[in-house]
């Protein structure tokens, strides 16, 4: 149930889905040695924060295939960035 809700949650936007992680379980706690790691990466990198969460294990940390997802967030902050400066050079040229 709880991953459902994540995955309905980050149509929305990655930080409202990482909001309810932090919310609803345990795993930002458990992914995140220190709370200002998994802020700053709210703020910074919401995409490639949410992955990591999620690919993370308690026992062995991210592996395998979860790296891959971890990369995905990465392409996805980096899309969402230059996206945001591509608007906002074609507004300035209006």
């Amino acid at each position: 149930m709880g991953c459902c809700l994540v995955a309905l949650a980050s149509f929305i936007g990655p930080r409202f889905a990482l909001f309810l992680t932090w919310i609803f379980s345990e795993r930002l706690t458990f992914a995140f040695t220190s709370f200002w790691y998994g802020f700053l990466g709210f703020l910074i990198v919401p995409w490639t924060t949410l992955f990591y969460a999620l690919a993370y294990a308690p026992i062995g940390g991210v592996g395998g295939i979860g790296w891959l997802f971890v990369a995905f967030g990465v392409f996805l902050d980096i899309s969402t960035y230059s996206g945001g400066q591509r608007s906002r050079s074609k507004r300035a040229e209006a």
